[in-house]
């Protein structure tokens, strides 16, 4: 990558140098790919859990994972708006504190949200099978056919272009969003007695109030998306703009759906049936509310989300891979764009080809909160990192967007980011300790002489 500064926010579309990336995604495109990466797990995994572990009170555990999320996405946002390029936490870390850890948040960027895909793309192949068996079909391709096949075509699709997969997104969470509307909304009618539903009388601190802090622990990888939307800051429309807009906007839509699904889940049904449901309570609170209809309709909610998850990650991965490449510490046929797509097409298939191989191998779910692991590890540094800055105030640096309530905000940031990794399992920590020592292992060994330029440089 040259020395050359970076090109300003207001930077005319068309005047993107050539083997650059193009600009194509509005602001509508970038809500979407934060809130569709984010609403899966919060939405049709978490509720069941968190209703046994906190009761109704678990409506507050997901209120203070947005409030951590938050703590990040703001100063995500400043940061965004000072380096708009792609990469996202890569780029910040690595200007601000070097290569060694910009190596390691890269690699463990594009990693993390290969793992992830993985764990999606299982998800949709289920989600799919129980959607059809619910309307009488049993398919002939296995669950891994499905999630092998949608691998292939989302990859594909990302090959031909972003703005077939901003298009593409658009609507998948759109689909997903009026579902969830239509959820929410007849839920929310039962609850006050319109449709004749009785509310289930229940404390709203069955448990006390601790639980509500693991519980947000828990909960807090719902929250692991809206930097997707800086990992893609290079092709965004008017950065300045769109960039802070889309990461906080995402974050506050998210987290009131979330909210809002175990207040009607646990108002309807109660917390010790809803998590008897397990991973399926908001597909069964459906068909309590509206029969066979409302589990179906879940179910597809269901598949959309890990569908819109799945896609967002892929093209965010191959992102974090290619800007590794431009700046030399992989190899730099990483980097090439397919002259006719104006994409990266050998950073994307660095991010389809090992999710193929992940979902043949199987056990994906251990690897989901490896990938929650590397993404809080990224998370606090990129806090980090604008602490750097703000007290450097380089030359060259100059945000758009300044985080408020600095220092304390992405100082708190990074103390939740860093804090909540010892919530974790002992073998995520393991296996995440282990991947993150392995990245370092990589630079020390490919790219110990590589210089990166500095901001301002």
């Amino acid at each position: 990558m040259s020395d050359a500064p970076d090109p300003p926010a207001e930077m005319d579309d068309g005047a993107r140098q050539e083997g650059e990336l193009e600009r194509t995604l509005g602001l509508v495109p970038a809500l979407a790919i934060g809130t569709g990466t984010m609403v899966g797990a919060g939405i049709f995994v978490f509720p069941g859990l968190a209703a046994g572990q906190a009761g109704p009170a678990a409506m507050l555990s997901f209120a203070i994972g947005a409030v951590v999320a938050l703590l990040v996405a703001l100063p995500t946002s400043e940061l965004a708006t000072a380096m708009p390029e792609s990469g996202g936490g890569y780029y910040f870390v690595s200007r601000a504190l070097g290569p060694l850890l910009g190596t390691m948040v890269g690699l463990g960027q594009w990693l993390g949200l290969v793992f992830a895909s993985a764990f999606y793309l299982m998800g949709f192949g289920h989600y799919l099978s129980d959607l059809v068996r619910e309307v009488g079909i049993d398919l002939p391709v296995s669950v891994v056919g499905l999630a092998l096949g949608m691998a292939v075509f989302l990859t594909g699709v990302s090959v031909t272009g972003t703005e077939n997969t901003g298009d593409l997104q658009n609507w998948i969470v759109g689909s997903l969003l009026v579902i969830l509307a239509g959820f929410l909304g007849h839920g929310g009618l039962s609850v006050m007695g319109v449709f004749g539903a009785q509310r289930v009388p229940e404390a709203f601190f069955p448990y006390g109030t601790m639980p509500i802090f693991t519980t947000a622990a828990l909960v807090f990888t719902s929250y692991l998306g809206f930097v997707q939307i800086a990992t893609v800051a290079g092709e965004i429309k008017n950065p300045a703009r769109n960039l802070p807009r889309s990461m906080i906007g995402s974050v506050l839509l998210v987290g009131m759906l979330y909210v809002l699904t175990i207040f009607v889940g646990t108002s309807l049904v109660g917390s010790t049936q809803l998590a008897d449901m397990g991973e399926t309570a908001v597909v069964n609170v459906g068909r309590t509310v509206a029969g066979a209809f409302g589990a179906a309709a879940l179910l597809g909610g269901g598949l959309l989300a890990t569908l819109s998850s799945a896609n967002a990650s892929i093209l965010s991965a191959s992102r974090s891979i290619y800007a590794l490449s431009r700046d030399n510490l992989v190899p730099d046929r990483v980097e090439r764009i397919n002259k006719r797509y104006r994409t990266p097409h050998v950073a994307l298939l660095l991010a389809g080809g090992p999710i193929v191989v992940l979902i043949l191998f199987g056990r994906v779910e251990v690897l989901a909160e490896v990938a929650s692991l590397l993404h809080l590890f990224m998370y606090g540094l990129i806090c980090v990192a604008l602490l750097v800055l703000r007290w450097t105030e380089p030359e060259g640096y100059a945000p758009s967007f300044r985080c408020p309530g600095h220092p304390v905000v992405p100082a708190l940031g990074a103390l939740a980011s860093f804090g909540l990794v010892g919530f974790m399992n002992t073998l995520s920590i393991a296996l995440g300790g282990g991947i993150l020592l392995a990245t370092a292992g990589w630079y020390l060994l490919y790219a110990r002489s590589v210089t990166i330029p500095t901001i301002g440089s």
